[in-house]
Order: C-alpha cells, then structure tokens, then sequence
C-alpha cells in the first residue's frame, strides 16, 4: 500500500486527489490549515461548505491532519513513511494576492520551499501546483476588442513561452518563485519533481467565486438565477480541465517520475470563452443566466490556451471529460447541494 500526503488536500483540487487514492485502496493524508479565508469571500455558507468537504474525505477513510505548509516540522512530522507528496496547498488568487502580498509570498513561496525541503529529505516524489499565470499577460495587448481569430483557431502556447510578461501581480511572482525553487531541487539534490501549470479547472466540491473558480462560480449564479459579473468583455478565451483529468495527471507523474514542468490544461479541444461556457451552463441547467460587465482587472489574462504535447509525450497524459460532460456533472453536485449556496 502506497501512502500519499495531500497538502491543501481539504480543498477543491486536492479533495480530488485524496479522493482517487482512496479509492484504489491507498493510504492517504490531507495536509490542510482548514482556513476560511477564501470561502468567506464567496457569500456561500461557510461552516457548511467546509464540513462538506472534511465529511467527504472522512467517509473515504482520509486521514485528515490540521497543519500549516509554512511550518517545516508540521510537515515533516505528517509525512512519515510518506511514498508521494502532491502539494496542492497555495493561494490562488489573483485579487488576494494584490490586497495582501505578504499572505501570498508566504504560503506560495515559503510554503513550497518547506514541501520541496520535506520531499528531499524524505527522497520522495513531489509535484508542485503552479499556474498559467506565470506566463504573464503580454498576449492581452495583441488582442483587439471583438478580435475574433481566437474563437476559430485558437493557438495553444508551449512551455518554451516567455514567462512573466505584461502587468505582473505579487501572484505571478510568488508562482514563479516556486517553479524556480522546484527546478532548483531537481537540478542540485536530484529530486524527483514536477510542476504543473494547471488552467481552467473546475468540478464538484469547488465552492467557486469572483476571486477564483470563475467555471463554478458561473455554474452556481446561473442556477440560483444570481447575475454573473463579467471583468471585461466576455470575450476572453481559456481552455478548462475537469478535476478527475487533473488528478489523472498527478497519477501519471508518480508512474513515470519525468522530473520538469508540464503544461496541464484541456488544451485546444476544451477551449472556450467566458460568453460560450455561460451558455453552456444555460443549455445544461434549462436557466438564462443574467450577465452584468465590469471593468478589466489588474493582471487578469484574456487569453490562454495550453500546448499539452509535453505531457502527452512524457507523461503518458491527456483530458478525457468534454467542457459539456464536465459541466453537467458540475450542475449535478451544485443542485444536490444547492443550501450550501445561499449563504
């Protein structure tokens, strides 16, 4: 029996990975700080939204341990006899890491570093969860309003792309930072370990807002006929990854141990605008989503879609779930579940 310690593994993504483990048997461990913070930012019922979760996990049988990734000796101590790390754990959004730069050097940068430190010291495989934002924002400025090239054939951008260009938040450097920290164990102490530059991922258990999670966030405000507030135009173009095809890829690294950074998107085939996935969510759900425009955001990125050929090619890895499967299995969870929502 392998053991595998989930870091963040209470949350969205990393409730998915305890959740595949589990499942084939494996003994697993969520490594979580069980922090409000971002829940509280979405209206939901908080309380109920994070027991939830934790219920979840308790009936797999995970082992849930309260700790923090910027405490190296909590981590040390929850990863004994440890086989595999995932560290799923950071803060993700762009919003917050603009209001408090402090929070996200420390959980994404620290916090990685101590992940990194425990899986060299313990010579176990680890895989680091980045962004595509690390690729920056330049790609906006060769857009023009209502361009419509995107929509038809849609470029997929390789790992090979400049990094951190355009406006640059405290998000992109701290995600930055620990890709580079990674590779750095990778070349000095030859650590086995992968960075994923995940994009798009949605699924159940995503308790999604206008900070993060924008797929859920739609899917929830459509359903309980709440507007949608668009930054921008609505025209902005990503390619979305299911949760289950994310987790699949996690599995793949720890099989073939191909140390480097990976794209890990739905790629060109799940590419799709902000306007198109709303209508999706309306033809899925039989509801007219009301649509209000905002401004632009600071740092936000209209465009991206992942080139995934590296992983395929190394990895063994691709997506199996549509945008149209996914969703629908989206709504299922959001209308079962339908009082956690409204706050």
């Amino acid at each position: 029996m392998m053991k595998v310690l989930v870091t963040g593994g209470c949350g969205f993504l990393g409730s998915h990975v305890c959740e595949f483990y589990a499942k084939k048997g494996e003994k697993v461990v969520a490594f979580d700080n069980l922090t409000k913070h971002e829940l509280k930012r979405t209206g939901y019922n908080v309380d109920v939204a994070r027991e939830h979760t934790l219920s979840f996990l308790r009936e797999l049988g995970v082992e849930i341990i309260k700790g923090d990734i910027t405490s190296k000796d909590e981590l040390l101590t929850a990863s004994k006899d440890c086989d595999y790390m995932i560290h799923t754990a950071a803060q993700p959004a762009m919003t917050i890491s603009i209001e408090n730069p402090e929070l996200d050097l420390v959980t994404n940068v620290v916090g990685t570093f101590n992940v990194l430190e425990v899986a060299r010291r313990s010579d176990i495989p680890v895989v680091v969860c980045s962004s595509i934002h690390v690729y920056g924002n330049k790609i906006n400025e060769t857009l023009r309003e209502g361009d419509t090239r995107f929509f038809r054939e849609p470029p997929a951008i390789d790992e090979n792309h400049p990094l951190t260009e355009g406006t640059i938040t405290p998000l992109h450097a701290s995600k930055r930072a620990a890709e580079l920290y990674a590779q750095a164990f990778t070349d000095t102490y030859g650590l086995k370990a992968a960075v994923f530059r995940l994009t798009g991922l949605y699924g159940p258990r995503q308790f999604g807002g206008e900070d993060h999670g924008w797929v859920a966030n739609f899917t929830i405000r459509t359903i309980l006929e709440k507007p949608i507030t668009l930054f921008g135009t609505g025209k902005q173009v990503r390619d979305i990854l299911y949760a289950t095809d994310a987790v699949r890829a996690f599995d793949a690294f720890y099989k073939t141990q191909a140390s480097g950074i990976y794209n890990i998107g739905g790629g060109v085939e799940r590419a799709i605008s902000l306007i198109e996935c709303i209508n999706l969510i309306e033809k899925i759900v039989g509801k007219k989503a009301e649509i209000k425009y905002g401004p632009k955001r600071k740092g936000d990125l209209w465009y991206f879609v992942c080139d995934i050929t590296k992983a395929k090619e190394k990895l063994g890895w691709e997506p199996e779930v549509t945008n149209e499967m996914g969703i629908k299995k989206l709504a299922e969870w959001v209308e079962d579940n339908i009082e956690i929502f409204k706050g």
